[in-house]
């Protein structure tokens, strides 16, 4: 699904970022008129205009919160904040940038600034952690005991972010949502400086442990959505953490490994020393010279892992296979797949067929408008399907 730009990286990030003009995140006119703007493929520009139009919205935002206007104001908020997200999608090549900290601050601290304006009963939770706290918000339908959704992103998204791919979505079908990040993921890779950990159960049982305790939680109807990486991540954590009561994996990931990913780049990952050589980093250089995909997945996979070169990368994302814990899985588990998914093509698929117990395959598909990755362009339809799924397994209804 081409938009503005041939460059597919970049197209899918502007088709994310203006597909939540339909939950309030974007609005189509100023989505398009910055990518107009942006110089193809260069990561310098992308961040500089969406900034300009992140800084232009805040500003418009603020105002109107002056003159207590409040409805424009909380408009204004959410979408300043999806687009300081977009802003700094793509400056984790230097880890060091201080631009990093500075714009995905000013993402969460807008989104909040909203949320005081949402007419939902919300809360920002910490989630005891080892020896630390995991972040997130939980959003109530009612004040009535109801089920929950658990949700949590992959590679690269917020839980910010999530409020306008799921969050609100889940609220107008009755469900209470709690929206977490992990390691790897959101302030906790760039506050706490915590990676990626393959066992998400490690991440996921803190958080169920906390929602049994709460009220408004009907513990037999807890379910735990994961996103892009996230679907991986899901499905490991379901595997142990065996008080869900259902998993969808948006879209079905059955192993995350860069060895095999460089792999079918040309790049001999099979002698890990062979990866530090000089003639495998120019051509690991070369090829991120001239696919801002690669570019961006190395270097934001050496930002949420903590890897300070590729050899690091590939070893520290070996554990990352579902082989020989899929079957492990209790609940019933739902696996969507995007029939023109960029990402992850074929390993939906894979994890659906490594399941033994109650499972669920869907397929989106260019036809409906939703065959990008984890459905982007489509998330009304995304939702509905997979909220339809839900209140059959959880008998809501």
């Amino acid at each position: 699904m081409k938009l503005i730009f041939d460059d597919q990286t970049f197209s899918f990030e502007l088709l994310r970022t203006m597909g939540y003009a339909a939950f309030g995140g974007a609005d189509v006119g100023e989505c398009l008129s910055t990518a107009y703007r942006i110089e193809e493929g260069n990561f310098e520009s992308w961040y500089e205009e969406w900034l300009k139009t992140a800084i232009r919205v805040h500003r418009e935002a603020e105002e109107s919160s002056k003159q207590g206007n409040k409805t424009s104001a909380r408009e204004f908020y959410l979408r300043a904040s999806n687009y300081y997200r977009t802003a700094e999608f793509f400056l984790h090549g230097n880890p060091e940038d201080k631009r990093i900290l500075e714009t995905w601050s000013l993402s969460r601290s807008t989104f909040r600034q909203a949320l005081s304006l949402l007419d939902h009963h919300w809360e920002i939770v910490s989630i005891p952690y080892e020896d630390t706290e995991l972040p997130g918000y939980l959003y109530l339908a009612g004040d009535q005991p109801g089920p929950v959704l658990i949700v949590h992103g992959g590679y690269d998204s917020t839980a910010e972010e999530l409020y306008f791919q799921v969050v609100s979505s889940a609220l107008e079908r009755g469900y209470h949502c709690m929206v977490f990040e992990g390691p790897g993921q959101g302030s906790v890779i760039r506050e706490q400086r915590i990676p990626f950990r393959h066992d998400w159960e490690a991440a996921v049982t803190p958080v169920v442990d906390y929602l049994t305790k709460r009220p408004e939680v009907i513990s037999d109807k807890i379910a735990l959505m994961g996103i892009s990486l996230g679907g991986y991540l899901a499905p490991r954590a379901a595997a142990y953490e065996h008080r869900l009561a259902a998993c969808i994996a948006n879209d079905g990931l059955f192993s995350f490994q860069v060895g095999a990913l460089a792999e079918a780049l040309g790049i001999n990952t099979s002698d890990k020393s062979d990866l530090s050589s000089p003639e495998t980093e120019n051509l690991i250089a070369s090829i991120m010279a001239k696919d801002t995909g690669t570019r961006w997945g190395i270097e934001n996979g050496q930002f949420t892992f903590l890897a300070t070169n590729v050899e690091e990368l590939v070893r520290k994302t070996e554990p990352f296979t579902l082989e020989g814990v899929a079957e492990q899985i209790m609940c019933p588990v739902l696996v969507c797949e995007a029939e023109h998914d960029h990402a992850f093509a074929g390993q939906p698929e894979r994890l659906f067929q490594s399941l033994k117990g109650s499972k669920t395959y869907m397929k989106f598909t260019a036809e409906d408008s939703a065959e990008e990755h984890c459905h982007f362009g489509a998330l009304k339809l995304a939702n509905h399907r997979m909220f339809t799924w839900l209140d059959q397994v959880l008998n809501k209804n």
